[in-house]
């Protein structure tokens, strides 16, 4: 193993823990466990909560704006960061305006009001609300994820998970961290720890899409809001043990069938994958040849400034291209769950599916099985006036695991960079509730 110098491998050590301590250890707080990204988050929030949909609408609009000003003046430039911002397709200008135009309703409240009352674009952008709340996360996420990404961790877990991560999950080892991350923090920070792994080149397209669909899953915290709307707190230990035992098999289910295992073994530059990069060199362990790429990773890092400016980079590109997609998706996903049958209509397949497993009250659980696909909380909203016990836990476990909601981390998905399209996430949410659906049912029968 080569030398290095005390210097690196302070500053391998010293960034990683802190990167740790941020992304991956939750603390107590007055609302449940939290990870301190996401503390810092709330605190910020609430001192800009009365500000914040004004704050963010104006950044919409001056994002569409700017978005289409690009397109008219008909530039080529996709390499420069300005370039990378607003040089987009048609379809995400689209998008882009939209995402605008709904925030502009909601803060004037001018339009349909079917598209800026609280239950719809009002509900994204409220002081509280998901695209407010991105906004101060995003801050503390992008400035923060260097600790993470830029000074070893991920090349020292890398080598470490291989032999787990590679043949159960078809990933690299490196995505333990990232996995780890979105499980015990938030999805959120997830689908941002993926794109921006994607981007750098270290996730094929298939691996980035198989992270960012199966393992950014909500926040325990978020679990225990869910099982308390249910009233069904009392039974939290063995809904949270279903939730990771469903999330289990979909990992090691989802790779491998379409349209996960259709997604191709090549980087975000062309490049394919070298099956054989992640071979351990003759004369190492894991663990010397993990610590040997983290520290070499560690004495390649710029200056404190290089660092910042990556950082900041991070959190213009989180604010540019994410909010007005989940604006403009959430928005439109909500009004059809608000104002049409369209989800009891998709959700009545499930009833028959649900009689014969056993599920008391079938026909109102069944609007609960797709309605997830708009907000990750209107499950168990619907929920919580139906009297079985049995019934409420399917619910609840389900619109965990569901995993792809339109409002959080589906918009999150399709506004990053990570290559999956509004056709994916239909059908991978479709496949994880049908997949994951037995598996819940046959616990819950062991429970009541």
């Amino acid at each position: 193993m080569k030398k290095f110098s005390p210097s690196t491998w302070l500053i391998f050590l010293l960034p990683s823990i802190i990167g740790i301590l941020l992304f991956m250890i939750p603390l107590p707080t007055e609302e449940g466990w939290k990870i301190p990204v996401a503390m810092l988050a709330n605190w910020v929030a609430g001192y800009v909560e009365p500000i914040m949909p004004w704050t963010v609408t104006i950044v919409l609009v001056i994002t569409a704006i700017l978005t289409l000003a690009m397109k008219f003046i008909r530039s080529n430039d996709t390499h420069s960061f300005i370039g990378n911002l607003f040089n987009v397709n048609w379809f995400w200008t689209i998008v882009r305006v939209l995402g605008a135009i709904f925030a502009l309703m909601v803060v004037l409240q001018f339009g349909p009001e079917s598209f800026w009352n609280e239950n719809t674009g009002g509900l994204l952008l409220a002081p509280d609300g998901l695209v407010s709340f991105l906004f101060t996360i995003f801050l503390f996420a992008g400035l923060f994820l260097p600790f993470l990404l830029n000074f070893g961790l991920l090349e020292f877990f890398g080598s470490m998970m291989v032999k787990i991560m590679r043949p159960l999950f078809k990933l690299p080892g490196r995505s333990s961290i990232d996995a780890l991350a979105s499980w015990i923090g938030d999805g959120t920070i997830g689908v941002l720890l993926t794109s921006k792994q994607y981007e750098d080149g270290f996730y094929t397209k298939k691996e980035a899409a198989i992270v960012g669909t199966t393992f950014s899953i909500v926040s325990i915290t978020f679990a225990v809001v869910v099982i308390e709307e249910m009233n069904l707190s009392q039974y939290f230990l063995p809904y949270y043990g279903t939730v990771v035992l469903a999330g289990f098999v979909l990992a090691l289910i989802m790779p491998r069938i379409y349209p996960l295992s259709r997604k191709t073994e090549e980087y975000i530059d062309g490049r394919p994958i070298d099956k054989n990069a992640e071979e351990l060199p003759e004369g190492y362990n894991v663990v010397s040849h993990g610590v040997e790429k983290a520290l070499e990773k560690a004495s390649s890092v710029g200056s404190f400034g290089q660092v910042l400016k990556s950082g900041l980079k991070n959190v213009i590109d989180m604010w540019v291209f994410i909010p007005p997609v989940v604006m403009a998706f959430g928005t439109v996903t909500l009004v059809i769950a608000e104002y049409t049958p369209f989800f009891k209509w998709l959700g009545s397949p499930f009833i028959p599916i649900l009689t014969v497993l056993g599920v008391p009250e079938a026909a109102e659980a069944a609007q609960t099985m797709v309605v997830g696909f708009a907000d990750m909380f209107l499950p168990a909203i619907l929920g919580s006036g139906i009297e079985s016990e049995f019934t409420r836990f399917v619910i609840a476990t389900m619109s965990v695991t569901q995993l792809i909601y339109m409002s959080e981390v589906g918009g999150l998905l399709l506004g990053s960079k990570i290559p999956v399209n509004f056709k994916d996430l239909i059908i991978i949410f479709l496949l994880r509730t049908i997949i994951s659906l037995p598996i819940i049912v046959g616990v819950a029968h062991l429970i009541f």
